[in-house]
């Protein structure tokens, strides 16, 4: 194993936390690992890392060098990039909220990994903080405005948002005509995962944006449960037009207040502040970014 061999392994390591889960995500014997780490600290004449039974966590020598080596080896991979016919290649982590992935990533993913046929992808589904860094993940695609001040955001789409109720909720409760005129209506709460709270219906009048929070018998943190229950008849819900399309063809729901639609809602990659992009990342990015002009 080389010193660039042995950086990957060291950074690795600091960023999971474990020697085991290095070993996995590099495809190598725990022992190789192991032993790579201590051939660099015997190089370099200090100690890198403190194990416990536990965890596993970067001196302050090793953190000095965790940093230097993010460095190098992004600038390595930038050198290998820069000639003529090179690809990016190696195992590309992301994490996805799931409707995206199902909607917009999964349909378009062959095309991707037929232009990038060295790029190995694994892609978890969440909607919750992600620590990038700790859990080996390159990069998140999420919807909403970005709150992590640690990561940088990309905005690569915004999504048409609407306003929908069932046929059924309508017949008992009458069509609205104005965002002003909401009195004895009913939403669907959605709770925030970063706050807990119930996040307000939101309408567009005259230029302005108005918050409306309604009575809400029920209450979900799901995507897809919100659409259910909206079919149902419990109340009016907001969500990204094309989540609904099906639903709004089959006349399981009906729009509402389309006068008055919610501000689009951004959609955002964001990836660590503090490391510079791979070569794999930076692609997946930009094709993320073609991939939403082509489906809107």
């Amino acid at each position: 194993m080389d010193r660039f061999d042995a950086m990957r392994v060291f950074t690795r390591i600091v960023e999971r936390r474990s020697f085991t889960l290095a070993a996995e995500d590099l495809g190598l014997p725990r022992s190789t690992v192991t032993d790579a780490v201590k051939r660099l600290e015997a190089r370099l004449g200090v100690r890198l890392l403190q194990r416990t039974t536990r965890t596993v966590s970067p001196t302050l020598d090793g953190e000095a060098y965790y940093q230097r080596c993010l460095t190098i080896l992004a600038d390595i991979e930038d050198a290998e990039g820069a000639f003529a016919g090179a690809k990016p290649k190696g195992l590309l982590r992301v994490d996805v909220h799931g409707t995206l992935a199902r909607h917009f990533v999964l349909p378009n993913l062959p095309d991707f990994l037929a232009t990038y046929p060295e790029i190995q992808f694994y892609m978890s589904e969440g909607d919750r903080l992600v620590d990038l860094v700790r859990e080996g993940i390159d990069c998140v695609l999420r919807v909403g405005a970005p709150q992590d001040s640690d990561m940088i955001a990309r905005k690569v789409a915004l999504l048409d948002e609407v306003t929908l109720a069932s046929p059924s909720y309508i017949a008992a409760y009458g069509m609205p005509k104005h965002p002003h005129s909401l009195d004895g209506h009913h939403m669907i709460g959605f709770r925030s995962s970063a706050t807990g709270g119930l996040l307000p219906l939101e309408f567009s009048v005259d230029g302005d944006v108005h918050d409306v929070t309604l009575p809400a018998t029920v209450s979900v943190n799901a995507a897809e449960s919100y659409l259910a229950a909206a079919k149902q008849g419990l109340g009016l819900i907001q969500i990204p037009r094309y989540h609904a399309e099906h639903a709004l063809r089959a006349g399981e729901v009906v729009e509402v207040l389309a006068g008055f639609p919610p501000s689009s809602t951004p959609v955002s990659v964001l990836y660590p502040r503090n490391r510079q992009l791979s070569p794999r990342v930076r692609v997946f990015i930009d094709w993320l970014g073609r991939i939403f002009v082509q489906s809107a």
